[in-house]
């Protein structure tokens, strides 16, 4: 099977997994907006809904443009767009990871979640956070293993949401539904993902196949 053949299901999996949550946030912007009901009403955001389109927007950018930035052969060969667009993936992610701590931390909860929800929000919402920013340095003295590992890590993190919706669905048919049973069930999403990330980050580099001066490509 050739590389394009074997790269392209990495892509199509983010983008069904980002599906769900986007679709949600950009329906609640257009609500938001004087659009259809399509969701009941929220009126935790009535008076100041900033925090809630700052992250919904952030959020779009960050999944869909994080995708190309994780492939590595569209990173080889479009180098320079992978340093503009990680600039606006950086900013993108701190956006989505300081709206989450502010909604977090100034917002009335959501009805249906408890105590441990909440400290799973603050501490998965500053590690992104920190990961981001770790990338940054990272990448400033020129460690690019090291930057890799941190973005794919706050990647995983961002995209919690979309292996939320799996896992919550998984545990209300086997668990049954409860404020805590559903605290766990999204605490699950963040944890599934940092593992895979850090499979991702720790498995051995494929070799490269090297093409000899003057054959034909």
């Amino acid at each position: 099977m050739s590389a394009r053949g074997r790269s392209w299901p990495v892509p199509v999996g983010l983008v069904v997994l980002s599906a769900v949550p986007l679709t949600a946030g950009l329906l609640r912007l257009v609500q938001l907006a004087g659009g259809p009901p399509v969701f009941p009403a929220d009126h935790r955001f009535d008076g100041f809904p900033l925090p809630l389109v700052v992250h919904i927007v952030g959020a779009t950018v960050y999944a869909l443009v994080g995708i190309l930035q994780l492939l590595p052969r569209f990173r080889r060969r479009h180098l320079t767009w992978h340093r503009r667009a990680g600039r606006v993936l950086a900013v993108a992610g701190l956006l989505v990871a300081g709206s989450a701590l502010w909604l977090t931390l100034f917002y009335e909860a959501q009805p249906g979640t408890g105590d441990l929800l909440y400290l799973l929000r603050l501490v998965f919402g500053s590690a992104m956070a920190a990961a981001l920013l770790l990338g940054f340095a990272a990448v400033r003295r020129r460690d690019i293993a090291a930057h890799r590992a941190w973005m794919v890590r706050a990647y995983a993190i961002g995209l919690a949401a979309g292996t939320q919706v799996f896992t919550e669905g998984i545990g209300g048919a086997v668990l049954g539904t409860g404020e805590l049973r559903s605290d766990l069930a999204k605490g699950a999403g963040w944890v599934i993902n940092l593992a895979v990330a850090e499979w991702v980050v720790r498995r051995p580099a494929r070799a490269v196949r090297r093409v000899p001066a003057g054959a034909p490509t």
